[in-house]
């Protein structure tokens, strides 16, 4: 696996269906949105309009939300789990934190977007632990500093190519 597939976004089927629909259904709503804010233009002064906007901000969120599915969605691999002799996106990794050897951690490396096709929590590759851990194999400890600041070492176990 290249270091380039490992900057890509995977995706399950389920979860790229879902996130196209979602796409789908925002660029359906556009000239809905338009039309109310056209609506709301159209009473008065728009310096103490709040439905106005309000509704400018609602657009804004699904513009926002529309270009990043777009980006998402064209940049995404999509289909099985990646199948790797290192941790990559779209595997599921079970970890250890080196103070507590016993409490180990499971978990899916990928994108936030298939948290809903999933009861694993997901990792993003982009996280501090995510991108620690991306490329180790099992056994190899790795140390990553938290958002708090705190410096973690954390352990590889196993890892296993996502079958959700």
């Amino acid at each position: 696996m290249s270091s380039t597939d490992n900057q890509a976004t995977w995706l399950s089927q389920d979860a790229h269906d879902r996130l196209q629909a979602e796409l789908d259904e925002l660029i359906a709503a556009r000239p809905a949105i338009a039309a109310e804010i056209n609506a709301r233009r159209e009473e008065g002064d728009l310096r103490e309009n709040g439905g106005y906007h309000a509704a400018r901000e609602e657009q804004g969120k699904q513009e926002g939300r529309i270009r990043y599915l777009q980006e998402l969605l064209r940049t995404a691999k999509v289909g099985d789990a990646p199948d790797s002799d290192a941790v990559a996106p779209g595997m599921v990794v079970t970890i250890y934190f080196d103070d507590d050897a016993d409490d180990t951690e499971t978990f899916l490396l990928g994108s936030r977007e298939i948290s809903a096709t999933t009861e694993l929590t997901v990792y993003s590759p982009e996280s501090a632990l995510g991108k620690a851990i991306l490329g180790s194999r099992p056994g190899q400890t790795v140390t990553y500093t938290a958002p708090s600041g705190a410096d973690i070492k954390v352990t590889v176990v196993s890892f296993e190519p996502f079958a959700g």
